[in-house]
């Protein structure tokens, strides 16, 4: 089934840079690729990773979900991401507890208020670096805000992510200078969780430690300060990452659509369903990787246990058995889901928050600028093997 000179390499810039085609070619000829320089298999339909995504047992997450790093089993290190039922069920229940609905609802006065802080003052220039001046800023001011972290502490710990995620020709993240930022964030975290253990506030951090359930047996369970301290750490960087590349790629596709983003200035109500296509359309995090712990037989392809096996979300998100014209595009499209945020038990639990705040910062970013080119000598991508977007997105106005 897979034609003999397909290809996808996951650190190949330029293929990378425009992915669709080889994913359609996987789609076609190699539902279920294999990759023998990397060794993993490659899934890109989106009914098939959608399944993958409701098997966790099957396509475990527990050796890790990124190309480069995946092997040894993580479970331990207490990080629900990396964890599998029945643990994470319980775990991710205690979380569920300190990232409520209403504790999310009621940032939107301060998504709104950082968002014009960020922006007013950008109002009358001919233009600006929309990622490094907004995209990139208003997500990691939120994520501050909701676990606890300081004002005065917040743009040191925002470099910290940015470094977390340097990638060195390779080696991908697995490098010493995104380790040391790592280590350097885990450690101010565990702090934060030991400051919040003495003296609780109204954040994060502080229902984290407080969150209990009991279990069928009458056990009462809580987050140990090293699993509150790594759910910050997880939250933090996915939080402050995948959304700055989420209004990053906004940015750029709307200037490329001008027409549907002359849809959104006239009618604003339909927001929300353009983050939803702009989530299908250009994923912030279009691979995951998971683990098989059995043998798994796909398209007439054997998966053998102990196999690393990738989910292009980015592909599923373009395939025309589930997209009608995937490649289109369309601010008022009807879906049933997309996969951009997972899907089953490792649903991503920061979707709403995301979506909060992609909403609220294209309101008012079409508020202040319903109209924009973009410079295509200031765009620079960044390239990892599982977040895909821009660090710097300079804007004409």
């Amino acid at each position: 089934m897979q034609a003999p000179t397909l290809n996808w390499d996951p650190y190949d810039l330029d293929l990378d840079d425009e992915p669709y085609a080889a994913w359609r070619q996987l789609r076609e000829h190699a539902p279920v690729y294999r990759n023998d320089r990397y060794d993993f298999w490659a899934l890109s339909r989106f009914a098939d990773v959608e399944a993958a995504h409701k098997e966790p047992l099957t396509f475990s997450s527990a050796r890790g979900t990124v190309l480069e790093n995946m092997g040894n089993d993580m479970s331990a290190l207490g990080m629900m991401i990396f964890v599998d039922p029945p643990a994470h069920t319980a775990m991710r229940s205690l979380v569920s507890r300190a990232l409520t609905p209403r504790r999310v609802a009621a940032l939107e006065d301060t998504v709104r208020a950082l968002s014009a802080e960020l922006m007013d003052p950008l109002v009358g220039s001919d233009g600006f670096d929309y990622v490094q001046q907004f995209a990139a800023q208003l997500p990691s001011r939120v994520i501050s805000s909701l676990v606890g972290v300081p004002p005065e502490d917040q743009e040191e710990q925002r470099r910290l992510v940015d470094a977390m995620f340097h990638i060195e020709p390779g080696v991908g993240t697995m490098n010493e200078a995104a380790a040391t930022a790592a280590l350097a964030l885990i450690t101010y975290l565990g702090h934060l969780v030991a400051k919040r253990t003495l003296d609780p506030r109204d954040d994060m951090v502080s229902d984290l430690i407080r969150a209990e359930i009991t279990d069928e047996q009458g056990h009462v369970r809580r987050l140990t300060a090293d699993e509150c301290t790594r759910f910050a750490l997880l939250l933090y960087s996915a939080g402050t990452e995948t959304v700055a590349k989420l209004l990053g790629n906004a940015a750029v596709v709307l200037a490329q659509h001008p027409n549907e983003r002359a849809e959104l200035v006239a009618h604003p109500e339909i927001i929300p369903n353009a983050i939803e296509e702009l989530l299908r359309f250009e994923a912030p995090s279009p691979v995951q990787g998971r683990w098989t712990t059995r043998a798994v037989s796909l398209h007439g392809v054997d998966i053998p246990p102990g196999s690393k096996v990738l989910l292009l979300t980015g592909s599923a998100g373009r395939d025309e058995r589930a997209f009608p014209d995937p490649d289109r595009f369309d601010v008022r499209r009807n879906m049933q889901h997309h996969l951009s945020f997972g899907y089953g038990v490792h649903f991503c639990l920061g979707a709403a928050l995301a979506r909060l705040e992609g909403r609220v910062a294209l309101e008012e970013t079409l508020k202040r600028f319903p109209a924009w080119d973009v410079d295509p000598g200031g765009v620079t991508r960044v390239h990892t093997s599982t977040v895909r977007g821009y660090r710097q997105v300079e804007i004409v106005i």
